[in-house]
This record gives structure tokens, sequence and C-alpha cells, in this order.
């Protein structure tokens, strides 16, 4: 059994090359891809000793002929020949930013298992994996928490009682009993400060703003074909119900889980079907008290009143909404513009004309490139 890790620099690459080192020794890895961190990416090529590497910023060395005992690197032609030629049990896709659509349609058809944590990737293109039913040919895995627990439910549950609502929960971030309009000068290293999950900056940021589930309700509704008047979202600090289920006959589910994201990276690692013993008492949830569910307060996080007012039918909105959101934590994290003006500069880039077709892959990312070309003149 083999898999493909692409990521694996990040939070939840490491992870995941963690635990497949401690519960799956037999598991091969064959092709460990990375962004700029060459170092790491090393050290890992070491330690795993995968057949094939990829560096995205490949500017970090000077040729492509470039190999690490017997691991060769890849260039972006090579790369894309390998996965179509080649067949991996399990995939991880854990690239942030929508630079994994350059090689989404190879990995697709590369892989029995595709466990997905890049949520660019959907948000943007879901409508296409959709339609092509690339969600049919593979086994999608989501990592995300949320999703996590909507796919053990929807794999678990058997039951004719029709589905009224599907809530996700938010911790809510650092900030969620602060209003919004105090936070304008809360610096960078503030926000990034998640009191439950270790996350990338980007990630942080976006659960501090409660960006981060605006973009996991697009990500449920093209996995598991959820009508977005069907969703909401609440604040529950805690972070142990990961989603909520409300059925017509009054019932409600909770689909709660430690909040580790080792228990969706476990449960997708074991579709490799490999035995493995892995005992970890702190995975149990130890206790249940004290949970609370709060509904989203505007003056706490206006962004989720503009966007369930998007008109979500036209997957440029959504596209435009997630640009404008990657592009305003950039100038925050690079002390250009305040917390409070992440906002401000995502509904303007969501207003912003810019039509196209977006009826492939390719449509897709010339349409990232041309909103990212009138950002370059954009004034904050």
């Amino acid at each position: 059994m083999n898999i493909n890790i692409y990521g694996s620099t990040g939070i939840i690459g490491k992870k995941t090359l963690s635990l497949i080192d401690k519960n799956f020794p037999t598991l091969n890895v064959d092709l460990l891809c990375a962004k700029s961190n060459l170092k790491l990416l090393t050290q890992q090529i070491r330690k795993y000793k995968p057949k094939y590497a990829f560096l995205y910023d490949h500017e970090k060395f000077s040729n492509f002929d470039y190999k690490i005992g017997k691991t060769k690197f890849l260039n972006f032609a090579e790369l894309k020949s390998f996965l179509l030629s080649s067949k991996s049990n399990l995939s991880l896709l854990a690239v942030s930013g929508y630079k994994s659509l350059y090689f989404l349609e190879n990995i697709f058809q590369n892989t029995d298992n595709l466990g997905i944590v890049s949520k660019e990737a959907i948000v943007s293109a879901g409508h296409i994996l959709k339609k092509k039913k690339y969600f049919y040919k593979t086994n999608i895995f989501p990592i995300d928490s949320e999703h996590f627990s909507l796919f053990e439910f929807f794999n678990k549950i058997n039951t004719k009682t029709k589905i009224k609502k599907i809530i996700l929960t938010a911790s809510g971030g650092p900030f969620y009993k602060k209003k919004f309009n105090s936070l304008r000068n809360i610096k960078f290293q503030q926000a990034i400060k998640h009191p439950k999950w270790k996350m990338g900056y980007k990630n942080s940021i976006d659960s501090a703003t409660l960006v981060n589930k605006c973009l996991e309700l697009i990500e449920a509704h093209y996995l598991f074909d959820i009508p977005f008047d069907q969703m909401d979202i609440l604040i529950h600090p805690e972070a142990l119900v990961h989603s909520i289920v409300e059925f017509d006959n009054y019932v409600t589910q909770f689909n709660l889980f430690q909040n580790d994201m080792s228990i969706p990276i476990l449960n997708f690692l074991n579709q490799s079907k490999i035995e493995y013993q892995y005992k970890d008492k702190n995975l149990f949830i130890k206790g249940y008290k004290n949970l609370n569910f709060n509904d989203v307060k505007e003056d706490i996080f206006p962004i989720y009143k503009f966007f369930k007012n998007i008109n979500k039918k036209k997957p440029e909105n959504l596209i435009k909404f997630n640009i404008g959101n990657e592009f305003a934590v950039n100038l925050y994290k690079a002390n250009e513009i305040k917390y409070t003006d992440i906002y401000r500069i995502i509904k303007k880039v969501t207003s912003l004309n810019l039509y196209s077709s977006l009826n492939t892959i390719k449509d897709i990312i010339h349409y990232h490139e041309e909103v990212e070309k009138k950002l370059l003149n954009f004034k904050v």
C-alpha cells in the first residue's frame, strides 16, 4: 500500500507522517510535495525515502536533476506524468491556496482514496468536480473536523427521516466575546493564537474572522450536496461538537469527538486496510460538561451576514470571496492593513465586476489569475 502527500511540510502533513511512522510502518510513502520548505522536505525525504519529491518553489535549487539518496525531484511536467502513469492507494491534499488546482484533476485520476484538507480547491472548483463526477470516481475523505464528522454521520447512519438542518460549529477563535469594532488594532500574533486548534496562520486568522466557517459551508454544499439554506453556524467554544444534524421528527444528533486532528487523519489512513495498534487515551473525551452554543452575532462576526447575502448560485462570487480573503489576510500579515480591514477588503473584492466562463479547471485558474491582476492596483 502506498500514499502520496501534497503539503508534507505543513501542520497536517507533518502530523500525518508522524502517525504513519508510529502506526502504519508498512504504508509506503511514494511522493512528498512541499511549497518552499526545502530544509524540512529534505529531512522528511531522508527519513521516509519516497520515490519522488516535488518542490513548488523550485528556485530553491538550480536544476531538476536533483536527488537525495534514491529520491528524485520532479519538475511540474514530470509530476503530472507521474500522476497519470501511476496509481496510489491513498493521497493527502493539504495544500493551502488555489495552486493545488494545477494538478487536482491528475490527483483524482491517480488515487483511490483522497484525504482533502485544501479548502480553496473545493471552494473554487467544487461545481466542476461535482459535474465531472470526480467525487464518485474517487473516494473523498474530508479531513477537516466538521466535514469529517458529517462524513462519518452520512456513512454510518441508516435513516429515512428527513434532515431539516445541518449546523457546523465554530470555536469563535480568540475574539468571540469581543465586539468587532473594538479589534481594529489587534496584532497579527494575537489573532493567530487559536484557543483550541494548532493551525497555520491562514486558517487561524480565518477562524478569528469566521471566514473559515463560511468556506466550510461552501465545502459542505459541494461535498454532501446540502443546500445553503439548510445550513447554519453556531459558536461552540469547547470545539467538541463538530456538527449538528436536526431531523424533521424533532430529534437532533450531535457529532462529537476530541479536538485533535489525529482522529480524522487516523481514520483516513485506516482506509489503507493495514492493521494498526494505536492506543491513545487522550483522544477519548473525558467529560461532557459545560458545552456552550451561541448564535453568530453580527456585531462580533459581521462577515457572516455578508456571506449569507452573496448570490451563491454564481461560482464566481464564491471564488472572489475566497480570493479577497486570502489577499486581505496576507496584507494583514505584512502589517499593511488593520485587522478590521480584512472584512472591508473581502466585501470590495467580492463586488468586483469580473465575469468569465468557469466550465473547466483551466477556466477557474485563469479566473483566479485575472482577479489577482486586478488586485495589483487595488487600493486598500
